[in-house]
């Protein structure tokens, strides 16, 4: 720790994956820190009873599928590189960027340094959270205070602004008085059910909120290959994610043979909702979708879930001021409990990650509160609002889309010169993905958020090899965007007769 940052007393309510992170760090900076946390123990046993026999109630996506980035990988590795053999010996598998190439560029690949930065890990949720916290258990200046239950926080007036002091808590299970524990710093990380912003408003501080519905709800259900199968190859002829207008599916591969599929429908679809709700109906959905045979043709993997849901899915932006000041000096909001995204995309673990670095990078230097709470501000909106603004802009075209299907006014819908062309540039932006490896590369980039959005879409270079695939391959550039499968009337067909019997 920097000899200008003295130690202090921290409190993190919340010990998911960002709680974690943000304890790990202020820990290795010295600060005495202790995780209360509202749902039980870490039980004992490997990655399959955790996943399975763990009650994680406070983390409303503990067994849905996790997509964790490059950046949230390297910045693991990077501050605290003791750490990730733990997650290999757990079997999380490392996808390099060579492994991620179209087979057409695959043949072609000439590796550039930066490449062994993006990669990705791929494990469930359970196997990381069980990995960051019993690394965690075993760091000095951090404890984890398991089944306690935060009641209220503590305040009182400095320099005639409100701060936090302090928390109410108590023993959930022993259902023990509750009693009052004193910190100089408070970290929310208690996610996008977090009871502070409740506390906030019986105090009379106003949060300025941003919400937006996604429109969308998503359905998981966990699968395993039979003995004698193994994940299929990457052959670039079908997809394992995409978009077929009226439903996106996506397969997450995990470790010893898992592997989730996930599919998300427009909550106005009223049919291919309570489709997805039903356990022979979420597999006959699968079964009809090329991207998803590889993975469950032939009898070839055995459920290890029913199905199940997520709803309330919304782009949501916290701002804890007053326009000038800090609403609640010492307090700090960190991941879900902040700024919250879509987590369609699978970019809720990153940034919580990046925000977890925000926030201890602002602690690392000794500094009066009012100027570490806005400087924590300023960073969150530099880091996060891009990334933040690009996810609510994907939620409204896939809403808009959705409609357009469901509506059937695609035909009769008059396209503006503009329109077109932001349609044939974004097709040949996907076909250039496939075709060249600058834009590959470049995507690839933004997608792991090792960059803000968009920004390899500034190079000179890449934009020359878009417009040149514009004009060389025009119309036929659809074709990269088109994800093979039934249209919506043919999938609703193929539920027959469940769907018109439910539906009746």
């Amino acid at each position: 720790m920097p000899a200008s940052s003295p130690s202090k007393q921290i409190a993190i309510v919340g010990a998911g994956i960002c709680g974690l992170c943000t304890a790990l760090g202020l820990a290795k900076q010295g600060h005495k820190v202790t995780v209360y946390e509202r749902d039980d123990p870490l039980p004992d046993g490997g990655p399959d009873e955790i996943f399975f026999e763990w009650l994680r109630r406070g983390a409303s996506q503990f067994r849905h599928p996790h997509a964790f980035l490059a950046v949230m990988s390297n910045l693991l590795t990077e501050q605290f590189p003791d750490l990730i053999d733990n997650f290999w010996q757990a079997g999380a598998r490392k996808v390099s960027f060579q492994e991620m190439l179209p087979p057409a560029l695959s043949l072609t690949y000439t590796p550039a340094p930066e490449d062994d930065a993006l990669w990705l890990m791929m494990c469930r949720r359970a196997t990381m959270e069980m990995v960051l916290r019993r690394y965690a258990l075993q760091q000095p200046n951090l404890t984890i205070a398991s089944g306690i239950r935060v009641n209220a926080m503590l305040t009182e007036r400095l320099g005639g602004r409100p701060q936090i002091t302090g928390l109410t808590i108590q023993d959930r299970a022993r259902n023990a008085q509750p009693f009052n524990i004193k910190a100089d710093i408070v970290i929310d990380a208690a996610g996008r059910g977090s009871p502070f912003k409740r506390w906030f408003q019986q105090a009379g501080l106003v949060i300025k909120t941003e919400s937006h519905d996604a429109g969308i709800v998503y359905y998981t259900r966990h699968y395993q290959f039979k003995p004698g199968f193994d994940e299929p190859k990457r052959d670039g002829k079908t997809r394992s994610a995409g978009d077929l207008g009226y439903l996106k599916y996506g397969v997450f591969p995990g470790s010893g043979g898992h592997f989730a599929v996930i599919l998300c429908v427009p909550c106005m679809d009223t049919i291919l909702h309570d489709a997805v709700k039903d356990d022979a109906t979420f597999d006959r959905i699968c079964s009809a979708i090329p991207g998803l045979q590889p993975w469950l043709g032939t009898n070839q993997a055995v459920a290890t879930t029913a199905s199940f849901g997520m709803g309330n899915i919304k782009a949501v932006w916290h701002d804890f001021s007053d326009g000038e000041q800090p609403l609640l000096l010492n307090y700090y909001a960190v991941g879900d409990a902040s700024v919250r995204t879509n987590p369609l995309y699978g970019r809720g673990c990153s940034t919580g990650a990046i925000h977890s670095k925000i926030l201890t990078d602002v602690l690392s230097q000794d500094q009066d509160p009012v100027t570490a709470a806005k400087q924590f501000a300023e960073q969150t909106r530099k880091q996060l609002r891009p990334i933040w603004q690009a996810s609510l802009d994907e939620d409204r075209t896939g809403i808009k889309r959705a409609e357009t299907i469901l509506n059937a006014s695609k035909a009769s819908r008059t396209l503006t010169l503009k329109k077109r062309f932001a349609i044939a540039y974004s097709d040949a932006l996907t076909r250039s993905t496939q075709i060249h490896l600058r834009v590959f590369r470049g995507a690839f980039r933004t997608f792991n958020l090792m960059e803000l959005p968009g920004a390899f879409l500034k190079d000179i270079s890449t934009q020359a090899l878009i417009f040149w695939t514009l004009i060389r391959y025009g119309a036929e550039n659809k074709k990269a965007r088109v994800v093979p499968g039934p249209d919506r009337d043919q999938m609703i067909a193929s539920l027959q007769p469940e769907t018109t019997q439910r539906a009746a």
